[in-house]
This record gives C-alpha cells, structure tokens and sequence, in this order.
C-alpha cells in the first residue's frame, strides 16, 4: 500500500530548518532540566520509584479540597507532603506523597499517618485506593539502573548497525535517538510531569521503534548506492527517503494513532507512559529523516573535503 507516488521532495535541502528545530527543542528541555535540577536537585520530577518515599492515593466521597487537607496533614504534624488532584475531577482522588526518609521503617509508618491525619481533621470520607512505599536505597538504585539500561541499548544498537552496515550509520542511529530521548525527556521536564519505570520503558520502546525506522531508510540508501554509485550522495539520500516516505506514514501514523488514544482515554495511571510514546514517536520518525540520514552526508563531505573521501557500502547483489 502506498500513499505517495513520484515523492520527489528535497529533504537535504531543508537541513537547516530541522537543524533549528531540533536546537530549539533541545536547548528549551535543557534549560528547563536545568531549573528543576536547580529547585529539586533532579533533571526532572522523579516518581516514588526513584526519590523514594510514601505515596497514598486517596478517593473520596465529595469532591476533595487540597487546602482542607494540607491544613489536616500539617495539624497532625505532617511536613512537606505534596498533595494534589488526580485522574478526572469526577472521580474525587488525591494523590498524597511523603518525602524520603532516612530509614525505611519511617516510611511503613507514613500511610497510616495521613489516614489517621484526615480522620481527625477533614471532614469527608474517603477510601484508600493504592499505596506504594519505596526506600531510599531502592531509588537509588532504580534510578541508577533505569539510566543504565537506556544507555546499554545504544550501546547495542551501535554495535548491530556497525557490523550491518558501517561505523557510521551506528554513530548517525545512535545520535539520532540520543536526540529522541533527550527531547522526550525535555518535554517531561517543560510540562513537570513525573518520570517513573513505566515512562522508562516508553523510553526504551521508542529507542527501538526510531532505530528500526532509521535502518529502513538506510537500507533504502545502501540499496540505492549499489543500483547508482555515480550519482551523489545527496540526490541518492533523498530518493530513499522518498521512496520510504509511505511505509513511515502508515506505519507511524498508526502506531501514533494508537498512543494518543492511550494517552486521551487510558486515565491518569497511563498518563506518562502514553506521552512518552506520543512524543517520541513523533520526534522518532522525524530524527529518521532529519537527523541520521543527513548525518552520513555530512560525514562523507567532511572527509571528502579532508581528502579522506570513500563510498559507503552498497547491499551486494541477491545471488539467483
């Protein structure tokens, strides 16, 4: 199925333009994880998984005033608790969450401290939906080992395209969905949500979802140079883009479809998993035309201005 026929659109040309919007999403999401680095000593809002802490999450049965219950929780004697609405107004849930404390057996005490805070001091009944409780040691090591795993899969995309194909379109792959994290992760920390393990696996799955994608277009490209080694570079480029353009609509369209759906429709627990994905999916399909392809182009006319020049490898001929 094909949705564009005789595509003949010169990517390479607006180069400039994609370098300047990725700049300016990049260095907005830097900032951004800068302030919060510099107001909470953390690139973005961490979930309970990472910091560590109580987290109670409370449905009641009027509609809940954070005030009230700031106001009760700070009567029994409870410091520093973040309180705020959660899911749809409607179904009258509050998220309540204690900061982390320097031993754990604090912690198992902290659920019942706020139940015991607003029975005595606020006035509606509520029911406890879900508590999560996490020490400062596990946090840590979460969070330790949440970047590690991000880091270990480019790794390892790296190595597979360097065997596949070339050093090269590793290094371009690879930068490329360095790029999709990093905004992904800037547009959590533009709009102070939360990342936890679930939005650390939205993270991961994008990796691979932008990766396969660029190899689809170098794989066109790698094609193309076998089928026209004189023709340039650039134009050889832009035809495999082109020519590929189809499969990245359908495939990318649906599969944003689907997210976005999540993220309107699958409730506040879904929440950031589903706006990892919708972001990155976005910023995955266009790094694959934006930011890997045009950076083989580069490499090749900087060695070629170095007086390095060399091809990059054509797909060999299928043996019949």
């Amino acid at each position: 199925m094909e949705f564009f026929h005789g595509v003949n659109v010169d990517w390479l040309g607006k180069k400039w333009y994609f370098l300047a919007f990725s700049m300016i999403f990049s260095v907005a999401g830097i900032i951004s994880m800068a302030w919060h680095w510099q107001q909470i000593g953390s690139p973005v809002p961490l979930s309970v998984d990472f910091r560590g802490g109580t987290q109670v999450q409370l449905q009641f049965v009027q509609a809940p005033d954070t005030t009230s219950i700031r106001k009760a929780t700070e009567a029994a004697g409870i410091r520093d608790a973040r309180i705020q609405n959660y899911d749809v107004p409607q179904n009258h849930e509050v998220l309540i969450s204690l900061p982390e404390q320097s031993n754990e057996a604090a912690l198992d005490t902290g659920r019942q401290q706020i139940v015991d805070a607003l029975h005595s001091h606020y006035d509606n009944a509520f029911t406890v939906r879900n508590v999560q409780v996490v020490g400062p040691t596990v946090g840590k090591q979460l969070e330790r080992q949440a970047g590690l795993a991000t880091l270990y899969s480019m790794l390892g995309m790296l190595i597979y395209l360097w065997f596949r194909f070339q050093l090269i379109y590793g290094v371009a792959a690879v930068v490329a969905c360095f790029h999709d994290t990093l905004i992904t992760v800037g547009a959590f920390a533009l709009t102070g949500q939360e990342i936890s393990l679930t939005v650390i696996a939205a993270i991961l799955t994008l990796v691979g979802y932008s990766m396969n994608d660029t190899i689809v277009v170098f794989d066109r490209i790698r094609e193309n140079l076998r089928l026209s080694r004189r023709e340039p570079l650039s134009e050889v480029v832009n035809r495999s883009i082109n020519q590929t353009l189809s499969r990245t609509v359908l495939t990318s369209g649906l599969t944003f479809l689907t997210v976005l759906s999540l993220y309107i429709f699958g409730g506040e627990v879904l929440k950031g998993f589903s706006f990892a994905l919708v972001v990155g999916i976005l910023i995955g399909t266009y790094s694959s035309i934006a930011v890997a392809a045009p950076m083989l182009v580069a490499y090749q006319e900087w060695r070629a201005s170095s007086g390095k020049a060399t091809s990059l490898p054509a797909a060999k001929r299928a043996k019949v």
